[in-house]
Order: C-alpha cells, then sequence, then structure tokens
C-alpha cells in the first residue's frame, strides 16, 4: 500500500484493537500483530509509539467534526439533534475511540494527545454554541439561555450515554437512548417541543 493509505491502516488498527484492550496497554508489537507486519514494518510508518496516538489522535479530530460538520437539519435544534445522532453513529461504528479518548484525558502530564482530546472538545464545544446561538437568535429557545451551559450540558449527554455503553459493554441502546434524551435536553432550553 502506499504510505498515506498503510498509515490508514495502521489508525485503524489501533481503534479496533482500542474496542476490546485498555489503550494504555496496546503496544507497537500488539498493533504490528494484528496487523500481520513487523514492527520494523510499522515503524517505517511511525517513528514512535507516540506518533502512531498522534495519528489516531488526528484521524478521530478530523474524523469525528467532519461528520458533524455535515449535519443536515432545517432549524439549529434539528441540526444538533442530528448532531447528537451523527456522534453516537460514530461511536458505534468506532468503539475504541471514546476508549483512547476517555484514556488520553486521564493522563495526568500533559501530552500532545491529551491536548489534541481537549483541542477535539472545544472544537466540538464551538459548534454546539454556535448552533444554539443560532436557536436562541431564531426564537427556537428561550432567550435567556446561557448558551455556554447549555453546549455543557449537551457535551454531558453524550459522554454520558457513552460512558454508560462502555460500562455495558453495549453500544446496541445508545440510538433509543438518545432519542428519549434528546427531547429532555430540548425541553430544558425553554421553549416547548
Amino acid at each position: 500500500l502506499p504510505a498515506d493509505e498503510r498509515r490508514a491502516v495502521i489508525v485503524e488498527a489501533v481503534i479496533a484493537l482500542a474496542a476490546t484492550t485498555n489503550p494504555a496497554d496496546i503496544t507497537t508489537a500488539q498493533i504490528a500483530a494484528h496487523m500481520g507486519l513487523t514492527q520494523g514494518a510499522l515503524f517505517r510508518h511511525f517513528a514512535d509509539k507516540q506518533a502512531v496516538w498522534g495519528a489516531v489522535m488526528e484521524w478521530t479530530t478530523q474524523s469525528l467534526l467532519a461528520r458533524i460538520d455535515t449535519v443536515m437539519g432545517e432549524t439549529p435544534l434539528d441540526r444538533l439533534r442530528a448532531m447528537l445522532i451523527a456522534h453516537i453513529d460514530f461511536v458505534v461504528e468506532h468503539k475504541g475511540v471514546p476508549r483512547i479518548l476517555f484514556g488520553e484525558l486521564q493522563r495526568t502530564d500533559d501530552s500532545s494527545g491529551k491536548a489534541q482530546a481537549r483541542g477535539l472538545m472545544q472544537a466540538y464545544r464551538e459548534r454546539v454554541i454556535a448552533l444554539l446561538t443560532q436557536a436562541k437568535d431564531a426564537g427556537h429557545i428561550a432567550p435567556h439561555t446561557d448558551t455556554a451551559a447549555a453546549a455543557t450540558m449537551f457535551l454531558g449527554l453524550v459522554q454520558g450515554l457513552v460512558m454508560q455503553a462502555m460500562a455495558a459493554d453495549d453500544f446496541t441502546q445508545m440510538h433509543d437512548a438518545a432519542a428519549g434524551m434528546f427531547p429532555l435536553y430540548r425541553a430544558g432550553l425553554g421553549m416547548p417541543q
């Protein structure tokens, strides 16, 4: 495979491994074995394990933000609901991603992976605030709504669903749970359904 494609396959392998293995325990030997490669072949594409994790975080950021940036909906709240569903779809398809993100955020040092995870959360939060501001300006939510607090609640909704799915080791109920929770979230914004 060309180098770019091989790096993408390595990133996919790490995410697949993280779905069933503690990300902190994943070694370059495991990644190579999972792919049927030698470690030497792996290191032809990445200088070290940190470079692999950097590529995983970069792929996660680009892929998730691209997915939520393409959501459609008639109103800002419709787009916010679509964003929730798109995020859940992403997690269901890539179960290793939340384990990697939560693992990076739990690190005590200020690693580049942790910084990338924070950057992803900030970019995501900005998108939520923008939609909530549009909804407020259009009169779809109460004019006194604290959009920063509402964005925090939205992120907490997503993260809570992901944590519960991880704890139960069952991602199949996430869509149904989100469908029940979004109307409650929307009602909390001060406007009728």
